[in-house]
């Protein structure tokens, strides 16, 4: 199985500068995968500074409700904290970064899964950039 073209990549929000407010990402679309990893990295490991999910039916992400009251805490400085969500109740899910105590954020990643549609294409120009080998050759670049 080539991991590349089984999933979707996609970058919801970029980084933040240090701050204390809650750094929300953009809506994720699950219609038609049945999990979903979240991940980031927070720069500043603080028990006030953590990543959870939201859900909702709606891509504004009205009345959005925290998943399980589920928070990852940064266990040290620089820390990459990731959340798997499995078979969600709601169609839209937002990774969010809550910040008790200023700290810089790294972009935030959705990487979808089970999905039913393959092959996937994970380029998306000037912003996600790949390739998939196969059997490589060794060379020198």
């Amino acid at each position: 199985m080539n991991l590349s073209k089984n999933v979707k990549i996609t970058k919801i929000k970029a980084g933040a500068a240090s701050a204390t407010t809650e750094v929300v990402s953009d809506a994720v679309d699950m219609q038609g995968y049945e999990g979903v990893v979240f991940f980031t990295t927070i720069a500043t490991a603080n028990a006030g500074n953590y990543l959870k999910a939201q859900q909702a039916a709606v891509s504004a992400m009205t009345n959005a409700v925290d998943l399980a009251q589920k928070k990852i805490v940064a266990a040290a400085d620089a820390s990459v904290v990731w959340l798997d969500i499995y078979k969600p109740t709601k169609r839209y899910l937002t990774a969010n970064i809550v910040r008790g105590a200023a700290t810089i954020t790294g972009d935030i990643y959705a990487i979808q899964y089970s999905g039913n549609k393959f092959p996937e294409s994970n380029l998306e120009a000037n912003k996600l950039i790949g390739e998939l080998l196969i059997s490589p050759e060794e060379k020198a670049i």
